[in-house]
């Protein structure tokens, strides 16, 4: 009499074939690049801006160099970061030893961006672009522009002025 092959039980784990081998390899890679691709996408995402910024505040100048009511135009270097990208630029402020405090200037006139300059003999900010003019605590004397000059953000340590990012614009309606 010929013996039978013994029947596998239903219940029994099924056994590990190269296939499956194969199958389970190939899901584990794709699961391993997409993990990896998600991940800065999700750090980028989740990480607000501002944490992943560094100091904002520059050195611009001594305060033995201002005399009250003239302003000093200052040049100054700050890292902006675009995208992955941290650029260094130059900048300039005009910075103003008023009575109460110390101002920082931000370089464009707020009408439409062009430079303005300091004119000494009328003691006020020129825009040669339409003729705006601004007084030295920034309020707009004549002209075009809608509102007072933008301001840094000013702080004093030891005798050294910081600037850092622009102020808000203040409405004035």
């Amino acid at each position: 009499m010929a013996e039978k092959p013994a029947a596998v039980a239903p219940d029994s784990a099924p056994r590990l074939t190269r296939r499956r081998l194969s199958v389970a390899t190939i899901h584990g890679i794709w699961a391993a690049i997409i993990a990896a691709l998600a991940a800065p996408s999700i750090a980028y995402l989740l990480i607000p801006a501002r944490a992943r910024r560094k100091n904002d505040w520059v050195d611009a100048a001594d305060v033995a160099q201002l005399v009250p009511a003239v302003p000093l135009e200052v040049a100054f270097r700050r890292n902006r970061v675009d995208g992955w990208r941290v650029v260094s630029e130059k900048s300039t402020a005009w910075v103003v030893k008023l009575p109460e405090e110390i101002v920082a200037y931000a370089p464009q006139c707020t009408h439409l961006g062009c430079a303005y300059h300091w004119d000494p003999r009328q003691t006020h900010f020129v825009c040669p672009c339409h003729n705006s003019v601004f007084s030295v605590d920034g309020k707009v004397e004549e002209g075009p522009a809608p509102r007072p000059l933008d301001r840094y953000q000013t702080r004093i340590e030891g005798s050294k002025v910081l600037i850092g990012p622009l102020r808000a614009p203040s409405r004035t309606v």
